[in-house]
């Protein structure tokens, strides 16, 4: 018996039920918790996802690293407006199913987009990004005005 994982259009009304609401939400915070991707439902039977980062800084750039495991990099985007570095993107179901028996499917797939705060100013014009195995590393430089310098004091 295949299982049914998606439904485009909602084919008949249903009750509102405001326990499995909250069964829903509930399950969605935990899984925050767990380090699990979390997954929004949009409506529609779609649904956006936000992938874990970290983020550090050394002495010359603020640097973000996002787990995307099977996005490519084609379907990845990013972008910077003031202090908000916003990366957006999309996991495709990477198979289609017809006769098959799918017993478990826990990974999330569609549309995501995570927006972060950056804690300190950055040139924008020269943030580099490279994606390498499931992983996209931003580096973004810091403003001159939050380097480190050294001053040499002459002590008399």
């Amino acid at each position: 018996m295949a299982m049914e994982l998606w439904r485009p259009f909602a084919t008949s009304l249903e009750r509102w039920d405001p326990f499995r609401e909250i069964q829903s939400e509930m399950t969605r915070l935990f899984d925050g918790f767990s380090g699990r991707p979390t997954a929004i439902a949009t409506g529609m039977g779609s649904r956006v996802w936000m992938p874990a980062f970290d983020m550090y800084e050394t002495k010359e750039d603020l640097i973000v690293n996002f787990e995307l495991p099977g996005v490519r990099d084609k379907d990845v985007s990013l972008s910077i407006t003031g202090d908000l570095l916003t990366v957006k993107g999309e996991r495709s179901f990477d198979r289609e199913l017809k006769d098959d028996n799918s017993y478990h499917v826990e990974r999330v797939f569609g549309k995501f987009e995570r927006i972060v705060q950056l804690p300190l100013p950055v040139q924008a014009d020269r943030v580099k990004a490279t994606y390498r195995d499931g992983v996209l590393e931003v580096r973004l430089p810091k403003a001159e005005e939050v380097k480190p310098k050294e001053v040499k004091i002459d002590i008399l």
